[in-house]
């Protein structure tokens, strides 16, 4: 079984993009060492093709070249932190409607390729200096919801869960030192519960 994971930094995390075999330092590793030794005696390939900065109209702009072709059971899709940040970063404007019509492209086109879409939603934690992104994100994550949930196989809601466990147990910087890029305890746990979506579709 073949599965491509698809997103931005949170996938991509140093990956070496001349090896395709390279799953970088972050929750995809971590969940790669995970679920190999559940099926040993099951080929399962794993492919990280995220990269760092993408929106989701990037991640659309090449699905053919690095999912589609390659033919995988199941993509993992975690993507849309981008599409706020750089609202704040570079005054790029987010535009609601477009990445609605983005999204639902993005998923037509996996799934009409056969493909399992596991959509892993994207998070922002409550570092002081995000606090001012959260309204737009929110707006964002109304979208995805909307989008994703009746058409991916799989939804899993991670902002929900991590600013959960920060009003109720600890520090965001447990998970996250800036709100956006998992340290190696908010990989874990992404990998811990992305991996319980993805056994439920291994062939």
């Amino acid at each position: 079984m073949r599965i491509v994971f698809f997103g931005d930094s949170i996938t991509d995390c140093g990956r070496d993009r001349s090896d395709i075999k390279s799953l970088g330092n972050g929750y995809v590793k971590i969940l790669a060492d995970k679920l190999r030794p559940i099926y040993p005696d099951m080929d399962i390939e794993l492919i990280n093709k995220g990269v760092t900065g993408n929106e989701v109209c990037d991640l659309l702009a090449r699905v053919e070249d690095d999912v589609i072709s390659l033919k995988p059971d199941a993509v993992v899709i975690m993507i849309g932190i981008n599409n706020t940040l750089h609202k704040f970063k570079f005054g790029k404007e987010l535009d609601l409607k477009q990445l609605e019509r983005d999204l639902k492209e993005l998923i037509k086109r996996l799934k009409e390729a056969g493909i399992v879409v596991i959509f892993l939603e994207p998070f922002l934690l409550p570092a002081p200096d995000k606090f001012r992104m959260r309204k737009l994100f929110d707006a964002e994550l109304d979208v995805i919801n909307k989008v994703v949930i009746p058409l991916a196989d799989e939804f899993v809601a991670y902002d929900e869960m991590f600013n959960g466990l920060c009003v109720q147990t600890y520090r965001y910087t447990e998970f996250s030192e800036d709100g956006v890029h998992p340290t190696y305890q908010g990989s874990l746990l992404i990998a811990d519960t992305a991996i319980k979506a993805i056994r439920k579709h291994l062939l």
